[in-house]
C-alpha cells in the first residue's frame, strides 16, 4: 500500500519508513508527491495540526495520507512548550534556540519531569479519517547528550533509561517513542485493513 506522510521533515520520513517498511507499506514524503508548499499549523492542538495537514494533502492530492503533531510537554512550565515545540524560540524553527530556551526556563526548577507526545491523523478517503496517539515519559537533562535524533533528543531521557534519546540507536529509539508507539498503532489499524 502507498501512502503519503505529510512532512518534509526528512528525519521524520527515516523514522517512519524503519517503521513500516517491512511490512509491506511504501511511504513518500511530501517533495516525493510535488508538495513544496509550507502546510500552515495554525490549530492549538496537536490533533488538531495532525488534521489539518493531513486533509491539506487529501484535499490537494487525494492521496492517502497520514501526518502527526509532536510535542514536548514539560510540566513545571505549563506543558510548555507543547504544540509550539517546533517553533518555540521562534520561526526559524531552530532545534538548538529551542533548547537553548526551554533550558534557561527550566533553570533553577528541580522538577524536570515532561513527556512527549505525538498524534498521528489518518486519512483514507472522504469519509475516513483517524487518530493515534503515542506517549513517552521521561524527563530533560541539564546538559546536551548524543548525536543522534532531532528536536529535543539531545534533553530528553525516557523513563526508566540512563541515556537521551539522541544517545539511543535509531531502531532502540523507535522501540519507545512517542513516534513509533503512535506509528504501532496506526500499523495495527492498517493491517487489519
Amino acid at each position: 500500500m502507498e501512502l503519503c506522510f505529510a512532512t518534509g521533515n526528512k528525519n521524520k520520513l527515516i523514522e517512519i519508513n524503519k517503521l513500516l517498511e517491512p511490512h509491506g507499506f511504501n511511504v513518500k514524503g511530501l517533495h516525493d508527491i510535488g508538495c513544496f508548499e509550507d502546510i500552515p499549523e495554525t490549530a492549538d492542538t496537536l490533533e488538531g495540526n495532525a488534521l489539518l495537514k493531513a486533509q491539506y494533502v487529501w484535499d490537494k492530492y487525494r492521496i492517502p495520507c497520514f501526518a502527526d503533531d509532536t510535542g514536548l510537554e514539560v510540566y513545571s512550565l505549563n506543558n510548555e512548550p507543547g504544540v509550539y515545540s517546533a517553533r518555540y524560540a521562534g520561526p526559524q524553527k531552530n532545534n538548538l534556540d529551542n533548547i537553548d530556551l526551554l533550558l534557561r526556563n527550566l533553570s533553577g526548577k528541580n522538577d524536570r519531569k515532561a513527556r512527549f507526545r505525538t498524534v498521528i491523523s489518518l486519512i483514507l478517503g472522504e469519509h475516513e479519517q483517524h487518530q493515534f496517539d503515542g506517549v513517552v515519559e521521561g524527563e530533560i537533562v541539564e546538559v546536551l547528550k548524543g548525536d543522534h535524533g532531532f528536536g529535543y533528543d539531545p534533553i530528553f531521557k525516557p523513563a526508566n533509561y540512563e541515556i537521551t534519546f539522541a544517545e539511543m540507536s535509531l531502531d532502540e529509539k523507535n522501540k519507545i517513542s512517542h513516534r513509533g508507539k503512535a506509528t504501532q498503532l496506526l500499523l495495527q489499524f492498517l493491517s487489519g485493513k
